[in-house]
């Protein structure tokens, strides 16, 4: 996986042209429209994008160290959001 600001190989240019802004610029706006909709509407939303990234990473040959090294990655960023979800728990 590249970073989206990374030129690709061979490439001109990195995706910062004025047709695509910059990914954080897409976080924020992602970030304001889950905080006014329902996650009954955004949920699917979200559900689509990750299923996606998943269906393009399971087209592409990734090496078995590649895929522990994804694995771990996943695991650990589920067990810090599950204890920031405890913390914000604990504090209402």
């Amino acid at each position: 996986m590249t970073d989206s600001r990374t030129p690709e190989e061979g490439s001109d240019r990195g995706d910062d042209g004025p047709e695509r802004p910059p990914r954080y610029e897409q976080v924020i706006r992602w970030a304001e429209y889950i905080k006014t909709q329902p996650p009954e509407v955004w949920g699917p939303q979200q559900n689509a994008v990750v299923n996606g990234g998943i269906e393009s990473a399971q087209a592409v040959d990734v090496s078995a160290e590649e895929k522990k090294r994804i694995r771990e990655f996943a695991d650990e960023t589920l067990r810090a959001e599950g204890e920031a979800d405890e913390e914000n728990n604990s504090e209402e």
